[in-house]
């Protein structure tokens, strides 16, 4: 059996947890313990100052932040990771803070793992190339990895990788390729 995943990572210090803008990170949830807000078409955590206060002086080291060369090079990893692994990737979307892929993978994977393998040889590959960050790594701690259950679901999440992303770097699609610096035009809304 199958199953469909929407793949999110920001890259070191670019997206704390509590940041403004939204974040999938673990959060106190009374009377629960902890809970992770990290289903598909559900609202996520957003804006919580004192979280993000913490995160920041935990930092060690500054932000990392892509251009357009290295998301080249992470595209390139991502494509021959996925065959590598035997996964269908539906698309993914890279900006200069994180990335989205839209992946389908056999259900014994876990999601840890898929965006592990994702996210370890693009840092191979740009670590070569660049030489490894000052505070050891390149991208967050973790990542959201978003059960996509149903064949809507999986649309819904291509549309939002390949259409809805703020000044992609790079954005490459199973059907339409490579779109460097800029959106692939949605034929449905006649962009």
């Amino acid at each position: 059996m199958l199953r469909h995943w929407l793949i999110s990572s920001t890259t070191y210090g670019t997206w704390l947890p509590g940041d403004e803008r939204g974040f999938v990170s673990t959060v106190q949830n009374p009377p629960s313990p902890r809970v992770r807000h990290n289903q598909f078409g559900t609202p996520y955590d957003i804006d919580m100052p004192a979280l993000r206060e913490s995160a920041r002086a935990l930092m060690k080291g500054s932000p990392i932040f892509l251009d357009l060369a290295k998301a080249e090079l992470i595209g390139a990893q991502f494509q021959e990771t996925t065959t590598f692994r035997n996964w269908e990737m539906h698309g993914f979307s890279i900006m200069t803070n994180h990335f989205h892929i839209v992946v389908t993978a056999g259900d014994e994977v876990p999601s840890s793992s898929i965006l592990g393998d994702f996210k370890s040889y693009a840092s191979r590959v740009l670590n070569r190339r660049y030489g490894k960050p000052v505070n050891g790594t390149l991208w967050t701690e973790s990542g959201s990895r978003r059960p996509l259950p149903s064949e809507k679901a999986l649309e819904a999440a291509i549309d939002y990788v390949l259409y809805r992303q703020p000044n992609p770097l790079l954005v490459w699609s199973n059907q339409l390729g490579f779109l460097i610096a800029g959106k692939p035009r949605s034929p449905e809304r006649g962009a």
